[in-house]
């Protein structure tokens, strides 16, 4: 089966525009609103990394001020979509099939044991050097 990564790809799949739960959906229609902006285009840099990387901080910093200002759980919401709707144009981007990424990032982390650290549990590779 041959998986979709770009763009172009994603955009005749011809999604549906209300929540059914399928990863389809959601890329196709990030891929539309790519497609849209012609993020593309060099001139408009939306696919260049470094500032889709510097997009990625700034709202991780609108998710972070909403919880830890302590705003409705609407507005934090919000932010979290932001967020995903950002990695999934990442993978767009860099013609990544995430979908198979992250099923295989899952096999590998299922693995893993976790880990107490200072700040709480964690799942990871990482061991102290005590």
């Amino acid at each position: 089966m041959d998986r979709k990564t770009t763009v172009e790809e994603w955009i005749s799949a011809d999604p549906s525009s209300s929540p059914d739960g399928s990863w389809m959906t959601m890329m196709s229609r990030v891929a539309t609103f790519h497609h849209k902006h012609a993020f593309s285009s060099e001139d408009n840099h939306g696919h260049d990394m470094g500032y889709r990387i510097a997009l990625t901080v700034e709202e991780l910093g609108e998710l972070s001020a909403a919880i830890t200002k302590g705003k409705p759980h609407s507005e934090a919401a919000e932010e979290l979509a932001d967020l995903l709707i950002l990695i999934l144009g990442h993978s767009l981007a860099m013609k990544v099939d995430l979908e198979s990424e992250f099923h295989k990032k899952m096999d590998k982390i299922m693995l893993r044991k976790a880990r107490r650290g200072n700040l709480g549990i964690r799942v990871t590779e990482y061991e102290s050097e005590d």
